[in-house]
């Protein structure tokens, strides 16, 4: 778990949505965020619990919805913004959703109250944030998988954090139980097809 954080340290955790959604599923687990909220909250004084995703506000019915509406009744502040679609260089509908920027920016802001950040995501554009972070004295611990095929974690934002720790080592913890146990909202299969379309470079061709 998070054992390396010290119980007198303040600290939140930013969750890159559509990255921690694609880790699990490469190491072959879902995601329960009830659990993984109880989880990881009983080391130091945890602040608050940020979540960042994209949603297509375009549809009648966005899948991702019930995740969002459940997440953000159940101690999770949610992220959102539209994702936009575009027309790529061969004609064809793309999806985009990137939230680097967001979650740069409020960690950047936070960090200079919080003795700790962890960062659910291993891409590797992250590394600067996580350098800026430590100016200013704040430790950066960084949650992904080098386990998975791909690995998700790139080697430079691994080397850059205080502690890395390895989503697979916490499954146990924090995945759902998966046969004959009902599903949340958050593990429908209409918001994992639409998770599936993010990407680390959160960019989906629509055909």
């Amino acid at each position: 778990m998070l054992h390396h954080i010290h119980n007198d340290e303040t600290y939140s955790l930013f969750i890159d949505g559509a990255n921690l959604y694609s880790a699990a599923r490469l190491l072959g687990f879902d995601i329960d965020y009830k659990k993984l909220l109880q989880s990881l909250s009983g080391h130091g004084r945890l602040v608050r619990t940020y979540y960042y995703t994209a949603i297509m506000e375009n549809q009648d019915y966005s899948p991702i919805r019930p995740l969002v509406d459940w997440l953000d009744y159940n101690g999770y502040t949610v992220i959102t913004k539209p994702a936009k679609e575009f027309i790529g260089d061969e004609g064809k509908r793309k999806i985009k959703g990137d939230m680097d920027v967001e979650i740069a920016v409020d960690m950047l802001e936070l960090s200079e109250r919080l003795d700790h950040v962890v960062l659910f995501s291993g891409d590797g554009d992250f590394r600067h944030l996580v350098e800026a972070v430590q100016r200013k004295n704040t430790r950066v611990t960084v949650v992904s998988t080098v386990q998975s095929n791909p690995p998700m974690a790139a080697d430079e934002i691994r080397r850059q954090a205080d502690f890395f720790v390895e989503l697979n080592d916490l499954a146990d913890c924090i995945a759902k139980k998966r046969l004959g146990q009902q599903k949340f909202d958050n593990s429908a299969d209409d918001f994992e097809s639409f998770e599936d379309n993010f990407n680390d470079e959160a960019v989906v061709e629509v055909a």
